[in-house]
C-alpha cells in the first residue's frame, strides 16, 4: 500500500554541500524530516555535481520518512557557465552581457530535456534560447531550429 504524503519540499542546494544550516535545516525541520539523514544521502548522490546548484524535490510521508528526486541544474545557471559570466543583465532588453552559441544551447537543451515540457530537442532549444535572451545573452552562430 502507498504511503500517505504529508508535504512536498522543493529546494536548490549546491551538490555535495548540503548541511543543516538554512535553507535546508528550517525547511526540512518544519516538515519533521531527519535533517542529517537527508544531508548524508543528498551529498552521497550529488558527489559528481560538486559545487553546482542542484534542484531537489523532497517528498515527506506521514511517518516522517522521505524520498527525494534530484533534477538537472537550472537553465540560467548552465547558461551563465557556458557564457563564462557571473550574472545576467539588469536590463536585458538594452544591455547585453555576453553570448552563447547554438551548439551550447543544444547541449543544455539535451541535458535538461527530462525536466522540460518539450517533445523535441528543437522546441527545448527555443525555450533555452528564450531564457538566454531574457538574461541579456545574445545567441550567435548557426541557425535557429525552424518551427514546424
Amino acid at each position: 500500500m502507498a504511503k500517505e504524503v504529508s508535504k512536498i519540499v522543493k529546494l536548490q542546494v549546491r551538490g555535495g554541500a548540503a548541511n543543516p544550516s538554512p535553507p535546508v535545516g528550517p525547511a526540512l525541520g518544519a516538515a519533521g524530516v531527519n535533517i542529517m539523514e537527508f544531508c548524508k544521502q543528498f551529498n552521497a548522490r550529488t558527489q559528481e555535481k560538486q559545487g553546482k546548484v542542484v534542484p531537489v524535490v523532497i517528498t515527506v510521508f506521514a511517518d516522517k520518512s522521505f524520498e527525494f528526486v534530484i533534477k538537472t541544474a537550472p537553465a540560467a545557471v548552465q547558461l551563465l557557465e557556458a557564457s563564462k559570466k557571473k550574472k545576467g543583465s539588469g536590463e536585458p532588453n538594452r544591455t547585453k552581457v555576453g553570448s552563447v552559441s547554438w551548439d551550447q544551447i543544444k547541449t543544455i537543451a539535451e541535458d535538461k530535456m527530462a525536466d522540460l515540457n518539450a517533445f523535441s530537442v528543437d522546441s527545448a532549444m527555443m525555450m533555452i534560447a528564450g531564457t538566454a535572451r531574457s538574461m541579456g545573452l545574445t545567441v550567435k552562430g548557426g541557425t535557429a531550429p525552424q518551427k514546424k
